[in-house]
């Protein structure tokens, strides 16, 4: 039974989080838009506070800095013309500037317009969290996975698909993937964002804020990686590689909606084969039948002489 008591500390715990939540201001946004996408602007506009502080207190950032620009494009513009059409959204870090295109349907590795509105925000966050001082290009990608919610049990599906279809890449390599085609792309989102979320399990949730103090100080990278962690940057990208076991590769694949759908399928087809040869099978015994009766039709009949009587009377053959 709840006592007063408990009732009244938790409610107090409530509003504790509620004030903590509210305390720290999320960046503002100057939402621009022609009128065509003006009730896209407007549901931007109404997007939860809250979903900005997190991006936020992930990048250890307690200033959001100028309003963030946020323009929405249409298809016809510079702006969408200037990316690949598979591309529904980019920033400008050191300018604060947003570019969406809502008329594209969010692709990989965003689901929805919110899911790129923060992904794309965490790029603008994380570069003002680094003081404006260069990152990798895979550490910005993989951090706006994470602060995106794009991260899942898909995403670990992905980076086992790229292992079978390529061989593993060093992180330097890995930020020329991102000038790739479509496929090149997207494979090496699901490297960076599996190397970003195994390094918040590794050394912590506040993991990634310490590494961009360390930048913002004038560190490189590297060395504030390894202020932050203790280990070299090598070191850790040698280590993410080698528990790339066959159950870590194979497990998240088997377990993936990409697979229950192809199970599904697979299902499918064998229930339509069934069927098919049930079929197959009645139809040959239809036909079977079929031809027995044609065949007592088509046989001649004997037919023996009708009775007659003879002079007395008697029945004779």
């Amino acid at each position: 039974m709840t006592t007063p008591r408990t009732a009244a500390l938790v409610t107090l715990l409530f509003f504790l989080a509620m004030a903590r939540l509210f305390a720290q201001q999320p960046p503002r946004m100057l939402v621009e838009a022609p009128p065509s996408l003006e009730g896209t602007a407007a549901q931007l506009r109404s997007v939860s506070p809250s979903r900005l502080v997190s991006v936020m207190r992930l990048v250890g950032l307690k200033d959001p800095g100028p309003p963030v620009r946020v323009i929405l494009a249409p298809e016809q513009s510079t702006a969408a013309g200037i990316v690949p059409p598979w591309v529904s959204g980019y920033a400008v870090g050191e300018q604060g500037t947003i570019v969406l295109l809502p008329e594209r349907v969010p692709s990989y590795p965003d689901s929805s317009l919110q899911d790129l509105l923060s992904h794309e925000m965490a790029h603008v966050l994380v570069a003002r969290a680094a003081g404006g001082r260069p990152l990798p290009r895979w550490f910005h990608e993989g951090m706006a996975m994470i602060a995106g919610l794009s991260w899942g049990f898909d995403d670990r599906s992905r980076l086992t698909l790229a292992l079978l279809v390529d061989r593993p890449v060093s992180l330097a390599e890995l930020d020329q993937r991102f000038a790739g085609g479509q496929g090149e792309v997207n494979r090496a989102y699901a490297i960076a964002g599996s190397f970003v979320r195994d390094l918040f399990d590794r050394y912590g949730q506040d993991v990634a804020a310490r590494i961009l103090q360390g930048v913002s100080r004038g560190l490189s990278f590297p060395d504030a990686f390894r202020a932050a962690t203790g280990d070299s940057l090598a070191a850790a990208e040698s280590s993410f590689w080698d528990r790339q076991t066959f159950w870590y590769r194979w497990v998240p694949v088997l377990t993936s909606s990409i697979t229950l759908w192809m199970l599904v399928t697979l299902l499918a087809l064998w229930a339509i084969k069934r069927r098919r040869d049930r079929d197959a099978a009645l139809r040959r015994m239809w036909d079977e039948e079929d031809e027995r009766l044609r065949l007592a039709v088509a046989a001649p009949v004997e037919v023996s002489e009708v009775p007659r009587k003879d002079e007395a009377g008697e029945w004779v053959n």
